[in-house]
């Protein structure tokens, strides 16, 4: 694969509550990482049960100078906010929140949800020039899917083969989910001047030489255009910038 050792770092992931004392696991932000490239916070929550009690409850609660990514890989999640949106969030579609000067939202397990819960949340950090501008919020329900090899490859953010992602960004940015369904290898290609996150959901990936059980993260600074990003089986999401 032609990556070395020290190009690549593992992050562990820590056990912090959200909303109503929900568990999630944080990758990001770490002392030892505060980014990777403009991507600056990230959350892997369940997969939970919800079928019973509330689900997960996150109260309104503020943002400003950034963007949140909300991606379900299972479950029913309503986005309520500021400017008045309500929007139900399914896997496979993209809630983009751009917060500029100042927006407040809450999220929550929806009425008549699946009895599974499992997901991401991330956030992107905006360029000075961004960030005290309108807040809005963009949801993308039809997203590019890559067939490559045995892999299916959804376009969240960015370009891949040739498909980009309608979703606007400020940073040169990417974040795929890579499916392997039937556990088969694939090699994700990367960009010399890129760095990158990938994140082991249901499945372990390697990058570089080192494995990735799920639930943890690996940081590839390639410096070589022929590196990749090694995924065995499983779904996750490579974040770069």
């Amino acid at each position: 694969m032609g990556t070395v050792s020290n190009a690549v770092d593992v992050i562990e992931a820590r056990k912090a509550a959200i909303g109503d004392g929900a568990e999630v696991r944080r990758l990001l932000p770490q002392r030892t990482l505060r980014t990777i490239g403009a991507w600056c916070f990230l959350d892997h929550y369940g997969p939970d049960e919800v079928s019973r009690g509330p689900g997960m409850q996150v109260p309104p609660h503020p943002h400003i100078g950034l963007q949140t990514v909300s991606w379900l890989f299972q479950g029913l999640v309503l986005h309520r906010d500021s400017l008045g949106r309500q929007q139900l969030i399914r896997p496979g579609e993209l809630n983009l929140m751009t917060a500029g000067r100042g927006i407040t939202h809450s999220e929550e397990s929806a009425a008549g949800r699946p009895p599974v819960l499992h997901g991401l949340q991330l956030w992107i950090a905006l360029p000075e020039a961004e960030r005290h501008g309108e807040p809005r919020l963009a949801h993308h329900a039809d997203l590019p899917v890559v067939r490559d090899g045995a892999a299916s490859v959804t376009v969240v953010i960015g370009e891949y083969r040739g498909e980009r992602s309608p979703a606007e960004v400020f940073s040169p940015l990417a974040g795929y989910e890579v499916a392997v369904p039937g556990g088969d290898d694939f090699m994700l290609p990367v960009r010399e001047d890129f760095e990158y996150g990938v994140v082991a959901v249901d499945g372990s990936a390697v990058v570089g030489a080192h494995s990735s059980p799920p639930g943890c993260s690996r940081i590839c600074r390639p410096g070589n255009p022929r590196s990749g990003c090694h995924r065995p089986a499983g779904a996750g999401w490579p974040g770069s910038s």
